[in-house]
């Protein structure tokens, strides 16, 4: 298999600027073959500014950078694309307009066929996997499915927060909701990636990077903890 991701927990980490936590990781997944990459910009309601501050950060880093929201026709746009770069705001709204635009096919086409490289943050994290299920955002909007663009068998929660012993919050902890959500039967595994964390995914290898221990949830087991460097390969296989 072809595919080659770069899935980020979060566009921006505490004290740090816009992708500035991940700016390495950027330049060696996206290398120097390309040249150009397509953003998405549709999780946040304002595309002209969103693409404006993408478009500073990937030329610092030496790359040029379409909005699709720009381009007159979009499928053609992702089937142009050198590499796709999706970032965050709302998953609804992000995959209903991906759906609405007739891009999910598309995208996973050009991902795994024709090798592609799609760096997703937040929300275009929660968008490359099985489905939106375990994203943290409200449904402002109803995509037609849930079903997201499935370029791994699991699913993500970016942003994963450890439960506070000291809050006096009475509402479920998010390890919590995704026990619920495993309660349900055939559900994938779920990989909390917690701010400061990367998964990169070449072919039929995954691997943590960045600074920040992930937590994967299997379904039907307890949690367990995950320090960067550990490889998570294991999960491009098995779907449970």
């Amino acid at each position: 298999m072809k595919r080659r991701l770069l899935l980020v927990s979060n566009s921006t980490l505490h004290g740090e600027g816009y992708l500035q936590h991940c700016q390495q990781h950027i330049r060696d997944f996206f290398g120097e073959k390309v040249t150009r990459i397509l953003f998405i910009p549709y999780a946040l309601h304002d595309r002209d500014a969103y693409a404006k501050t993408a478009r500073q950060k990937f030329q610092s880093l030496g790359y040029e950078l379409d909005s699709i929201h720009e381009a007159p026709n979009p499928v053609d746009a992702v089937r142009k694309a050198q590499g796709i770069f999706i970032g965050g705001g709302n998953t609804f709204r992000l995959l209903k307009t991906l759906y609405d635009h007739n891009l999910v096919s598309e995208i996973k086409k050009r991902v795994l066929e024709d090798g592609v490289p799609y760096m997703g943050s937040s929300a275009g994290t929660n968008v490359s996997t099985v489905s939106i299920c375990t994203t943290n955002d409200m449904p402002i909007v109803c995509p037609p499915t849930l079903t997201a663009i499935g370029l791994v068998p699991f699913n993500i929660n970016p942003h994963y927060l450890d439960t506070d012993p000291n809050s006096r919050h009475m509402g479920e902890t998010r390890e919590q909701r995704i026990m619920q959500y495993h309660e349900e039967p055939d559900t994938p595994s779920v990989l909390g990636l917690r701010e400061g964390s990367v998964l990169l995914v070449e072919g039929n290898k995954a691997t943590l990077l960045g600074t920040t221990n992930a937590c994967l949830f299997i379904r039907g087991k307890p949690a367990t903890q995950h320090e960067p460097g550990a490889d998570f390969s294991f999960l491009l296989t098995d779907t449970n």
